[in-house]
């Protein structure tokens, strides 16, 4: 309900008037009360707490201060409240905090998509995931090399015992994100130089899309350089190496997989080069395994090793790349001579582009966060020798 107070002018200078006329009065008897009290002799106030609240005339004064700023305050009323009040007005703004982003919502969600895409509201958090298992494929002949033209029917998926239905199938030249672990421990000082070239070499089957890092290890792994398409600049990071120490391959490894989290593509490959097995490492091979299990990256190994193993550890290097690269989905390949580390290295590279992909969707998705075993079995065109078929293992299925 709205109120109106009109004061006019004449009764605000009144109301002044009266205000200083009582204070006046009021200084005028405290202070004859003063002086009174204070001529007689031989009188004093007894009480302690009477003392206290005597009125002295700075006292007074002060009190006629209060009684004026009182006064004063009465003067913008009217205005205050000659203002009329309109339930229809909105004085509260929405509470915004500028530094918390909009949320956006996706116009759409693709249904190959195998990322768990997650809008946040004020309701509940929504959740949409389709599981698509991807299975990158090389198909080799008897004399190892590539076969390509093969067709979707040409293959089968289990997933267990139970036959899966290929609903994905390419054999394009896609982008791939690729890491290079390169061994320069002191054993490699005598191949130092044709494992530079190799890798050289490697770099020249690369697409311009591709992306690349660069690990070295000797006593420990080191990043060299980060993702770059730039293939000058690796190979002017490769020149200034020097061989030294001693061979920490599993932790290196471990570091690539880690570093592949930042990878652009969904290909993701490892180039592993290196001359024998691991001495020097902190996480250890069944480590190492687990990881490259949950990892979905493809690892190449080249092993450049002597006739003669001087140690355990170089004894026990071939089956532990070998192990590792079949477990990914990749393969590994032993040399002796290092005048054939070039040849090898671009026909790795030409084989990560002329891979076939499978996509399925499991028949009985589990999010039970266990190890789901794969096998792929080729159904060859007639007429074919005997073909070899490399591809992943497996994989963990997701907890959620």
């Amino acid at each position: 309900m709205a109120r109106n107070v009109e004061l006019r002018d004449k009764d605000l200078t009144s109301l002044l008037s009266t205000c200083a006329n009582i204070c006046s009065r009021f200084v005028e008897v405290m202070t004859r009360l003063h002086q009174r009290g204070s001529s007689r002799p031989g009188t004093e106030v007894r009480s302690t707490s009477l003392r206290r609240h005597r009125l002295t005339p700075r006292m007074s004064g002060h009190f006629v201060c209060l009684i004026a700023l009182l006064a004063a305050s009465i003067v913008p009323l009217p205005a205050a409240c000659a203002q009329s009040v309109d339930v229809d007005d909105v004085h509260i703004s929405p509470r915004i905090d500028p530094d918390k982003p909009a949320v956006k919502i996706p116009e759409k969600i693709s249904e190959e998509s195998a990322i768990v895409d997650t809008v946040q509201t004020h309701a509940t958090t929504l959740k949409s995931k389709v599981d698509l298992v991807l299975v990158p494929v090389t198909v080799t002949d008897p004399m190892n090399r590539l076969v390509t033209g093969l067709d979707k029917e040409n293959f089968e998926v289990f997933e267990g015992k139970d036959r899966q239905v290929v609903r994905h199938f390419s054999a394009e030249d896609a982008p791939i994100s690729l890491g290079v672990i390169f061994d320069m421990s002191g054993s490699m000082s005598s191949k130092i130089e044709r494992a530079r070239e190799a890798v050289i070499e490697f770099f020249k089957t690369a697409n311009p899309q591709d992306e690349f890092f660069l690990i070295t290890f000797a006593d420990k792994p080191e990043e060299v350089s980060d993702f770059t398409q730039s293939v000058d600049d690796l190979q002017g990071k490769l020149v200034y190496t020097v061989p030294k120490g001693r061979t920490a391959l599993l932790d290196a490894i471990y570091l690539g997989i880690s570093k592949m989290r930042q990878a652009r593509y969904p290909k993701k490959a490892l180039l592993i080069i290196s001359d024998g097995g691991d001495n020097h490492s902190r996480y250890t091979e069944g480590e190492i395994k687990s990881l490259v299990k949950e990892a979905d990256v493809m690892i190449y190994s080249i092993g450049i090793y002597d006739h003669y193993f001087q140690t355990e550890e170089e004894r026990l290097g071939p089956q532990l790349l070998g192990d590792i690269s079949e477990l990914s989905g990749g393969r590994s390949f032993t040399i002796d001579n290092p005048n054939d580390l070039a040849d090898v290295a671009t026909k790795i590279g030409i084989e990560l582009r002329n891979q076939y992909v499978l996509g399925y969707r499991p028949k009985n998705p589990g999010h039970d966060g266990k190890w789901h075993k794969i096998k792929v079995k080729l159904l060859p065109p007639k007429g074919l020798p005997p073909l070899h078929v490399y591809a992943k293992t497996g994989y963990y299925a997701s907890s959620q």
